[in-house]
């Protein structure tokens, strides 16, 4: 019984990933009116569950992370119970942030909730230095690297086109922004999915490909039918923006996901797509960032954390009595 309750509270943190994440990579093609809603996700269903597929096969070390061993003993990150709250927690703090919507990372939900429950299981004997230095270092950096670089990137851009008056083929701009909407989804589906399938691995059941196909699929669907309030806070209130913006953010977001992905650094999409996206709208003449929203959205950050944490302690506290 309990492993049919992680089973399926797993499967509901995969569909409300899907629902807050799946939209993050194509925010860009919609925001700038390249493509309608229904075309863009669409393509971000498509192309996220090809990145989940191929982490199947490429991200064993986000996979050993996110299943706690390193911050807790291994006969407590290893019981049903600890990946139970994990995962009720995490997917409740990620479910509650989209019905608000608020683009929140996944990676920082099971971070708090893998020391919430971590806590209550050992009190202060948690890894605190492990944490630091694998989990909270990398959350950090993520949107501090990517504000600059989306800026800079958008900047550069418009210096090459000044300096060598280069002819605009609008076709070959939509062209590479849909190809870079789709690097950007890929890598999210290359990243997350395997902090998910972590959590299943306990099940004798699944191999790691045929927990990634059932994840992938839970994604998809979250994707598909929970996207719309994320998709307007992340397309229109943090920036307007012209598809140039748009493919700059999107090409610093992939070059950045993936590359973490390839190191085993658990960066969030979310925090280099919102930072990439409001990066160029500070150093745009057409456009400007709101900055209003985007302190919202980084409120929403700041309490992600502490908010999977309580959840997730006062749940593992249940099941243990």
């Amino acid at each position: 019984m309990l492993l049919i309750s992680l089973f399926l509270a797993t499967l509901f943190l995969a569909y409300s990933n899907g629902a807050n994440d799946n939209f993050k990579g194509v925010a860009t093609l919609f925001g700038s009116r390249t493509s309608s809603y229904q075309t863009a996700i669409l393509w971000a269903t498509f192309t996220t569950f090809a990145g989940a597929i191929t982490a199947a096969f490429l991200a064993g070390e986000l996979i050993k992370n996110f299943s706690g061993k390193g911050l807790l003993p291994d006969a407590i990150a290893n019981a049903p119970e600890f990946h139970l709250a994990v995962a009720i927690a995490t997917g409740l703090t990620v479910l509650i942030a989209t019905l608000m919507g608020f683009p929140i990372s996944t990676t920082h939900s099971l971070t708090g909730a893998l020391v919430g429950a971590g806590l209550v299981a050992i009190g202060l004997q948690v890894n605190f230095a492990a944490l630091g230095n694998s989990f909270i270092l990398p959350l950090l950096l993520s949107p501090i690297i990517a504000i600059p670089l989306g800026a800079g990137i958008y900047r550069l851009s418009g210096y090459i086109n000044s300096k060598w008056h280069l002819p605009v083929n609008q076709k070959m701009i939509d062209a590479c922004h849909f190809l870079s909407a789709g690097i950007v989804s890929f890598a999210r589906g290359l990243n997350d999915t395997p902090k998910i399938v972590s959590l299943l691995l306990i099940i004798e059941y699944f191999s790691i490909q045929g927990g990634t196909i059932t994840i992938a699929i839970a994604m998809a669907l979250g994707g598909l039918l929970n996207s719309q309030k994320v998709a307007i806070t992340m397309s229109e209130k943090i920036t307007s923006m012209n598809p140039t913006q748009g493919l700059s953010a999107n090409i610093v977001t992939g070059v950045l996901v993936i590359a973490a992905t390839r190191f085993g650094l658990p960066v969030s999409t979310t925090h280099v797509s919102v930072g990439s996206i409001f990066g160029v709208g500070l150093i745009s003449k057409t456009s400007k960032s709101n900055t209003r929203v985007f302190y919202q959205i980084l409120l929403s950050w700041i309490l992600t954390l502490p908010t999977a944490a309580i959840i997730s302690a006062i749940t593992y506290r249940l099941l243990q009595g």
